[in-house]
């Protein structure tokens, strides 16, 4: 599979999840990694979309109509992180740099909607660039979501939220709170120690949250939340920031859902890097 190099930097893409499987700075890992046809620990590096965390109970309406998707989180019987994060990719284009991955999503059972997506994974002075665009080619309008799911290797964070949206038992939207006073104010970098986190966040001040000194930046207009996850409580390194284009269970609050009209595309792109 692709393996991409510059600006110091080095990436190995895997075309399942149109996936970034390892990225390195000199000889520093800056996320976890996972060998090469190896199962996906925790969706590690994959896309998420077309939807982002979960759909509750696998069921949503749409345009007045009901939808049951496949639930793959049983514990919870949730459908989480949609649709291509085990999908097998086209690798499309590659250069030393740089390369385009594309997949179609058909209909499904849940999801009758057909989806074009193509993903550009780029190396530059600030590291990986990811660009997803999505386009819907089929003939009616379709909800849509996306984020990525990357681990991030360090013990400080840094989060620039002043929002969080605390969970119910089943890692469902409860209410939106002010992170002042809780927790979960991480606007000032501090040591996550046993902190356990693996809530969503939003009222962004910038695109941007720090572990250690490991960044993933972005435009907070187009991606206007972000979970984040220990991985100490799962008993895996790291720690998962995801920026997303909607809160949890989107499909159903319709919160900052995209809705995406036949021949319509969406963009969103996202930057890891050290620094």
């Amino acid at each position: 599979m692709p393996t991409l190099s510059g600006a110091g930097y080095t990436a190995e893409i895997s075309a399942r999840g149109a996936a970034v499987r390892a990225l390195r700075h000199g000889a520093r890992e800056l996320l976890t990694s996972w060998p090469e046809g190896a199962p996906v620990p925790y969706f590690a590096g994959t896309l998420l979309a077309p939807w982002p965390n979960r759909v509750g109970g696998g069921g949503y309406t749409f345009a007045g109509e009901r939808h049951e998707l496949p639930v793959n989180e049983p514990e919870r019987g949730h459908a989480l992180h949609g649709l291509v994060h085990a999908a097998e990719w086209q690798v499309a284009e590659q250069h030393q740099a740089s390369v385009r991955l594309a997949h179609a999503l058909a209909p499904s059972p849940g999801y009758p909607f057909a989806l074009s997506f193509q993903v550009v994974h780029s190396l530059g002075e600030d590291g990986l660039t990811t660009t997803v665009t999505c386009r819907n080619t089929g003939e009616s309008a379709a909800p849509y979501g996306c984020g990525p799911h990357p681990w991030l290797l360090g013990e400080r964070l840094q989060l620039p939220a002043s929002k969080v949206l605390l969970p119910d038992e089943l890692l469902l939207p409860r209410s939106l709170e002010e992170v002042a006073g809780t927790p979960y104010d991480f606007r000032q970098a501090r040591e996550l120690g046993d902190t356990r986190l693996d809530h969503t966040f939003t009222g962004l001040s910038a695109g941007e949250v720090a572990v250690d000194d490991i960044r993933v930046s972005w435009d907070p207009e187009v991606l206007p939340w972000v979970q984040v996850c220990t991985g100490r409580h799962l008993d895996y390194a790291g720690v998962a920031v995801e920026p997303m284009t909607c809160p949890p269970d989107a499909f159903n609050s319709g919160a900052d859902l995209v809705v995406l009209e036949p021949g319509e595309s969406h963009e969103a792109s996202w930057t890891i890097g050290a620094r």
